[in-house]
Parts: structure tokens; sequence; C-alpha cells
């Protein structure tokens, strides 16, 4: 019900109750001067039920009014209790509401009943959601990319790259790295791909060697001697690269690693190094380079968010449709899932609420506090002032019974 409908639901009634103290009003009058006239004692019941009947209407209706307003705009003492005592008002509620309504005991029925992994699995799973939530999610990031200035961005791109890099050693990573390498044996791929182009380029290049060893060789040697040592320098060189090849624990393999291993841990211990790595870090990272660098790479990514963000079937929401459709399905068949969201859900508004049941109360203290005087009047007489009415009704109506009852009492008795 809005408040125009209870406005006029409370004027009704006011009209009933203020309506049945006229009526009182109109009997005793009414009562009073047929007694002048007529020497009959029913007329004394009926004066005496409507006197007692108007003291009790207006002994109510002050009432009433005095929680609301001041009665007739006089400044009564304690009446318009509810614009004087509003701040004590909210305080009150406030505590009411926590202490009965956000106790552990009472919340906690009601946090065990959370099952909201369910709920989001079926609402994610229809297609109609999901645009409606990717939108959502582009149109929010489209409009934070848009809002950002591209400068402090870029600036602040260059400032973390510049504090991570200060205290990054090139050398040891890429040290690390080789050590890496060799501790899984990748080396070996490298040796055997290595030794087989060398052997294959040996093959194929056999004039030139020949070339090599005549131009190397005596005058007075004859060209079939320089070529039979040209092949048997070339069949030798391609039969030990096919040996490396084939065999992988050739002793060069671990000459090789050996030597790898070496320059590694200079790489890692040798101050030479990790001068040398500065001195290039330095060049390639210097600020007019880094801001350069860091404005072209936001940018780019920039750029290339905003695309992927208003095209309808880019690759990003793509993905992200898929990822959304797979974690739907599981959150409808997988109940470990299940289990442990709600479980999540459950234990931390649970702990939430607790821990911030005062922040409630301080809520409607502070929202009654700030309500002006006169509207909060208003604002609960709209509520209730329909009840109290009945109030006005009930109180003419026994305080007529009780004044009869006192009549009837001292006319028969006394």
């Amino acid at each position: 019900m809005n408040d125009e409908a209870k406005r006029k639901q409370l004027r009704k009634y006011k009209a009933f109750a203020t309506g049945l103290f006229l009526l009182m009003a109109v009997i005793f009058i009414i009562t009073t001067l047929l007694q002048k006239t007529i020497d009959s004692h029913w007329i004394g019941y009926v004066r005496a039920f409507s006197e007692a009947a108007m003291v009790g209407a207006l002994a109510d209706w002050f009432a009433v009014t005095a929680l609301f307003r001041h009665p007739l705009g006089l400044p009564i003492p304690h009446t318009n209790l509810i614009e004087n005592s509003k701040q004590r008002l909210g305080d009150n509620l406030g505590s009411f509401v926590v202490n009965n309504f956000l106790s552990p005991q009472n919340i906690r029925p009601y946090i065990q009943k959370l099952k909201i992994s369910g709920f989001v699995g079926e609402w994610l799973v229809k297609e109609k959601n999901q645009e409606i939530l990717i939108k959502n999610f582009s149109d929010i990031v489209l409009d934070i990319l848009n809002k950002l200035d591209d400068s402090e961005v870029s600036h602040f791109i260059s400032k973390k790259v510049s504090e991570m890099t200060d205290t990054i050693k090139l050398n040891v990573i890429l040290g690390n790295g080789i050590t890496y390498l060799l501790d899984k044996n990748d080396h070996q791929k490298m040796i055997t791909n290595l030794s087989s182009q060398i052997k294959n380029y040996i093959l194929e290049n056999d004039e030139m060697i020949q070339e090599r060893v005549k131009k190397g060789s005596y005058s007075f040697i004859p060209a079939f001697v320089d070529n039979k040592i040209a092949d048997k320098i070339a069949s030798g060189l391609s039969d030990f690269f096919k040996e490396v090849e084939e065999d992988a624990n050739h002793e060069i393999r671990a000459l090789v690693t050996r030597k790898i291993y070496e320059f590694s841990n200079e790489l890692k211990q040798d101050p030479k190094w990790e001068d040398e790595f500065k001195n290039i870090k330095n060049d390639l990272l210097k600020g007019n380079k880094l801001d350069e660098y860091s404005s072209d790479i936001w940018i780019s990514i920039k750029n290339t968010l905003k695309k992927e963000l208003q095209e309808d079937q880019s690759s990003l929401k793509n993905y992200i449709s898929k990822n959304l459709n797979e974690f739907s399905q599981n959150l409808k068949t997988d109940e470990v899932l299940q289990h442990k969201i709600d479980h999540w859900i459950r234990v931390t508004a649970y702990k939430y609420i607790l821990k911030n049941t005062h922040q409630f109360g301080n809520l409607i203290s502070s929202t009654v506090g700030n309500w002006q005087g006169k509207e909060l009047s208003e604002k609960l007489e709209l509520e209730v002032g329909k009840d109290l009415q009945f109030i006005r009704v009930n109180g003419t109506l026994v305080g007529g019974l009780v004044g009869l009852i006192i009549y009837t009492i001292s006319h028969f008795f006394l």
C-alpha cells in the first residue's frame, strides 16, 4: 500500500473516531435538555453513558495525539513525544533489531539454508543471461579504459618496470635458466640437432672443403692427393658428428654439458657479468626509451582490449562465454564444487553479519536520527495511525460503559 492510500485510510478512521465522539456529545446535550422536561430515569442512564464516553474519547484523543504532535498546538509537557525523542527512539530501535533479529542463534538457521551455487548455475546456463553478463562486463571495462589517462598509465608502467628491474639481476636469471635446461637435459636435443646440421653441411659442401685443402696445400702435391685428403677430412668430420648425433652418451656431449655448467656458474658469480648485464639493461631502459616502451605497450593493450570488447564475436568474448558455460555446468553437476562455494558463502556471510551487526544498529539509529521530527511522526502515524484510532473508539465505548456502571451503582446503592 502506498503512502497516499495509507493517508486516505487514516483520515477515514480518524473521521470515524471523531464522529463517534460527536455522536456522544449530541446524545449528552439532548439527554441533558430532556431531563429538564421529562421525569424518566432511563434518560439519566443514557446521559451518564454519553458523558463518560465523551471523557474517554477526549482522554484517548489526547493520548494518541500527544505521540505525534502537540494537542491543539499547545506546548503541553510530555507531548509530541516521537519528535522530541527521535534520537532515543532510533537508538532503541537499532538495538532492538540487532539484539532480536541479528543474534547468532537467529541468523544461523537462515545462513545454513543458503544455496547460492545452484541458483547461480541455473542463471548462468541460460544464453541470454550470459550475454547480459558479458555485455555489462564489457561496458564497465570499456568505460574504465576510456576514462583512464594514457600518460598516467604509461608513467605507472614505466615506474613499476624501473622499480622491478632495479632489483633484478639478469645474469643470475640467465644463469639459473641455463642450469634449469641442463638439469632437465633439454640441451641434448640442441646438441643432437646441431650435430646433424653440421654433418649435413659437411656432406653437402665437399667441393668447398676440397677448394680449401687445395688453397692451403703445397704446389708440388698432385691434385688427386689433395682431393683424397679433402675426402678423408670431410668423411672423418661427418662420421664424427654422426656419432655425436646418434650416441646419447658420447664424450663430447659430457664435455659440452660441463662447459655450459661452468659458463652458467660464471654468469651467476662473476661480477663482470653482473656489470655487463647492468650496462645492457641501462642502455635498453634509459628514461626516455622506457617511457616510450611503456606508452607503446599500454596503447597496444588498450586498443586490443577495446577492439575485443566492442566486437560481438571477438576472441575474448568467445573465451569468456566458453568458460562461463563450463563454470555453469560444473555448478549444476559438481557437488563438491557446490559444497565448497556454498560453504564459503555461508561462512563469509555469517562472519560478516556478526562482525557488522553494530553497523546495522548504527544505520537504523542514524537514519531515524537524521529524519526531521515532523517527518518521522508522519511516517509512524501513517503506519500505526489506523490502529491507534481504534484506541479512541474503544476509549469512547469503554468510558461510556464505566460511566454507566458508576451511575448505576450510585443510583441504586448510594
